[in-house]
């Protein structure tokens, strides 16, 4: 059974998530602030927490300072819990070590998917997340290419791709926060010079968005670099 930590200040967030995850399975922990979550994760029975539910805005500790205490002793998965307006703060809880966030309100099966893709890849890595897991599986954030299988996942849920959008998804994510223009991606995968084939790139790349992004039209992975061409990366 995994075991989750949820840290909020809002009793009603608290039980509303505590709904969503035992209704899975899952065991809840509760913290109303950031130290007593940071306490809890530096007694017994912080060694036996598979991932965190952490609020930004909370009294006594904010959850971006108890993040970073946090991230000295354990590399457990962290969500964030964020109000749409926050964006400053959930680029710094990325950047300190924060695996994803949910904007509240929630969206159960958006809060689930990612709680479950983040559990998943914990256990698949061995508690080392990195950009690459073996010598033949790309993660970047909840996006999993298996390229022996040729099976890709979006938050533990398999994603049907066509030959070209998935050799598209590989060059991109094996060029992680690197910009890569239609020309790049065209000889890369076609394995020819590309001749006024720009809008061929940007078909494949918008049909790769509206299956791998929840909001294709404000994606989190799949960026593209006005005037320069695309990148793959996930931090909004």
């Amino acid at each position: 059974m995994n075991k989750i930590l949820i840290c909020d200040d809002e009793p009603d967030i608290i039980s509303a998530l505590r709904i969503y995850l035992e209704s899975d399975g899952m065991e809840v922990v509760a913290a109303e602030n950031g130290q007593v979550a940071l306490d809890i994760m530096s007694g017994p029975q912080g060694e036996s927490i598979q991932l965190i539910l952490l609020d930004v805005m909370m009294p006594v500790m904010d959850g971006i300072t108890a993040m970073a205490q946090i991230r000295k002793i354990s590399n457990v998965p962290i969500i964030m819990l964020t109000a749409k307006s926050e964006d400053a703060d959930k680029v710094m809880g990325l950047t300190i070590g924060a695996d994803d966030y949910v904007t509240k309100p929630f969206n159960p099966v958006e809060l689930m998917a990612r709680v479950k893709s983040q559990l998943r890849r914990y256990t698949l890595l061995g508690g080392n997340r990195v950009g690459n897991a073996t010598e033949d599986t790309l993660v970047i954030g909840g996006i999993e290419l298996r390229d022996r299988a040729k099976e890709v996942y979006l938050d533990g849920n398999p994603v049907s791709l066509t030959p070209l959008e998935y050799d598209i998804l590989k060059c991109l994510m094996m060029h992680r926060g690197e910009v890569l223009s239609p020309k790049d991606i065209y000889e890369e995968v076609w394995q020819d010079t590309m001749v006024g084939a720009e809008s061929t790139v940007a078909v494949h790349i918008r049909h790769l968005r509206e299956k791998l992004e929840y909001d294709s039209a404000n994606p989190r992975y799949l960026k593209a670099v006005w005037g320069h061409g695309y990148k793959m990366e996930d931090i909004h």
